[in-house]
């Protein structure tokens, strides 16, 4: 059965438009008055309202009444949402001087998210997943990748996957599982740090493999955690085995970003300390720049250097970091909106960084966009201009989404 949804005061599809390079907000489409013919969750056709219903006798009508903005739903192609517990005291510390190695040192920071998840059942962690899952929902966020990195074992990541997988069957939104088992090396791990990822490569990697419970691999190179040459070596193994590869890259020193790009990485997220290097060889590459505003925010630091990427030609995205530690903020839009204005992006760039552009990171080809055969996944904001949406900087939310032509809010 067909439906038709409209009209909207303005659609922009967002289709057409680069996936690498700035885009200008004159290259943006809209559609004014528009509608959205959709038949089994996937979109039909976007065009005139009135043109579309005349064309389209038998199809149900779903009538939006007043002003509203259409827009593609927002795809958070990195979040750490499944755990357990609180790091309230680690971001006191941080807001009185402490540095985030200082308090991981001081025995706060990953570690204690390790302690705290370990702990919970993965019914429990399930249960909170399911609620922050729905907060992104009724946000906009129709897309989620959730990466595991709170168990560090090879008994307690499958826990963690295994959690995100009944999550998934519980919330109406994607969920996309990375394993992030290569998050630090866990403090009672009595061997070196090649010991360890030769365990994860030769005994948790397989199973999640066997058991179909993610398809992608994550690792965190920096001081504290994994140096670029074990983590190139364990990439290499990764991949070949099968895993697109992402990379938490260059957030408080460079290295992280030229290994993602080497071993051809889909992503590589943080970015913060990338310089004019960093961000000429991402720009030449395939890999997707994934700027993280929220640990930005939530750690007091500058954020990834967004304008310049765009300028040099790379495809940037923009994604939550929403986790207990350094981003537990989660709000996407208004840490999208605040980059936007320091980072100077056009509202065209924004809105690509949490749509198409993040659907890329994720190796993903069948949203983010509003064109025929792509999900129907959207979001309607209660307003006459799209400019508005980041004008108010995160406070204006969409009062509609829809998965796969479903109406959820």
């Amino acid at each position: 059965m067909k439906k038709l949804i409209g009209p909207f005061t303005q659609i922009l599809p967002l289709s057409g438009l680069p996936v690498k390079e700035p885009i200008a907000d004159d290259a943006l489409q809209i559609i004014p008055q528009g509608g959205i013919l959709t038949e089994n969750g996937l979109i039909a056709e976007v065009g005139d309202f009135g043109t579309l219903r005349k064309s389209n006798p038998q199809a149900e009508i779903e009538e939006i009444q007043g002003d509203h903005i259409l827009l593609p739903g927002f795809i958070d192609c990195h979040t750490h949402l499944c755990f357990a517990g609180s790091r309230a005291k680690d971001y006191a510390l941080r807001i009185a001087g402490k540095s985030y190695l200082e308090i991981a040192r001081s025995g706060g920071g990953i570690w204690d998210s390790v302690t705290q998840t370990r702990a919970a059942s993965k019914y429990l962690l399930a249960g909170f997943l399911v609620d922050r899952v729905k907060r992104h929902l009724r946000n906009g966020v129709t897309t989620i990748e959730v990466k595991t990195g709170y168990g560090l074992s090879i008994e307690q990541e499958l826990k963690q996957l295994e959690a995100i997988k009944i999550a998934a069957d519980n919330v109406r939104a994607d969920l996309i599982p990375t394993c992030l088992a290569t998050h630090i090396l866990p403090k009672d791990f009595n061997g070196p740090v090649e010991e360890y990822l030769e365990l994860i490569l030769n005994k948790l990697l397989p199973k999640i493999k066997q058991e179909n419970l993610a398809n992608r691999v994550d690792i965190f190179i920096e001081d504290g955690a994994f140096s670029t040459a074990d983590a190139a070596c364990y990439l290499e193994v990764a991949k070949k085995m099968g895993f697109d590869i992402t990379v938490h890259a260059d957030q408080f020193s460079t290295g992280g970003s030229e290994v993602a790009v080497t071993v051809g990485a889909v992503s590589a997220d943080h970015l913060e300390a990338s310089g004019e290097q960093e961000i000429k060889r991402l720009a030449a590459s395939e890999t997707v720049a994934v700027a993280l505003p929220g640990a930005s925010l939530g750690l007091g630091m500058g954020f990834a250097p967004a304008r310049k990427l765009l300028n040099a030609g790379a495809c940037l995205a923009i994604a939550s970091d929403w986790n207990p530690g350094s981003a537990p903020m989660g709000d996407l839009l208004l840490q999208a909106s605040v980059l936007s204005a320091y980072e100077k992006l056009t509202t065209a760039e924004t809105f690509a960084a949490l749509t198409f552009r993040a659907a890329k990171a994720l190796n993903l080809y069948d949203r983010g966009v509003l064109e025929t055969g792509k999900l129907a996944d959207m979001q309607a904001y209660p307003c006459a201009d799209y400019r508005e949406i980041l004008y108010h900087q995160g406070r204006l939310k969409p009062d509609k989404v829809w998965k796969a032509s479903e109406q959820l809010i």
